[in-house]
């Protein structure tokens, strides 16, 4: 039996039920960490995504006090918001159909210029199987601080994997590695 609600589908398995509970109490816990870091370091961040199409504006916002330390973001979901919005390159976007490295990493930037935030995140990539990318689902994102990129990474997923569970999985997965730049730049200041 499958339970749908807004279009997701959630077996009746009690193993994919605690599956669910754990990835969603796994979730709260980042969230939790997160937070209380941008709180008591009292910085800020911001966001510039495509491929994950607000989910990272939508965690940072389910963040306890968020409204201290997340400044907002701009979900472009096409090349011309990535021009217009985040000032990325006309010519590079139409060359890579607005996905590289390159582009993740000025997203990331501009965002943070937008919002004058310490912190940015940039995403672009694809949550679908389509031509423009050989069929194959990947997504760059790039971590900024004070206006220089810390890390900047592909993450490629199976070919198989469903649109929606692309999409949190990059989220989840960028959300992790912003908790370990976090965590450097803790350990730089101990």
């Amino acid at each position: 039996m499958i339970l749908k609600h807004s279009g997701i589908g959630v077996s009746s398995d009690p193993t994919s039920v605690r599956s669910l509970i754990h990835f969603i109490m796994e979730l709260e816990n980042l969230f939790n960490y997160i937070g209380g870091c941008l709180l008591s370091s009292g910085e800020t961040v911001s966001v510039a995504e495509s491929v994950t199409s607000g989910f990272l504006q939508f965690s940072f916002s389910q963040m306890k006090d968020a409204s201290q330390f997340y400044k907002g973001g701009i979900t472009a979901y096409t090349q011309e918001g990535k021009v217009d919005l985040l000032h990325v390159d006309d010519e590079e976007a139409t060359m890579y159909n607005c996905v590289s490295g390159n582009i993740a990493e000025t997203m990331a930037l501009n965002v943070a210029e937008t919002f004058t935030s310490d912190w940015s995140i940039g995403v672009t990539g694809y949550a679908t199987s389509v031509e423009e990318s050989d069929g194959k689902l990947y997504a760059y994102f790039a971590i900024a601080y004070k206006g220089n990129i810390l890390l900047s990474e592909k993450l490629d997923l199976h070919t198989r994997t469903k649109a929606t569970n692309a999409q949190l999985y990059y989220s989840e997965f960028i959300l992790g590695c912003f908790k370990l730049e976090l965590d450097k730049k803790q350990e730089k200041q101990d």
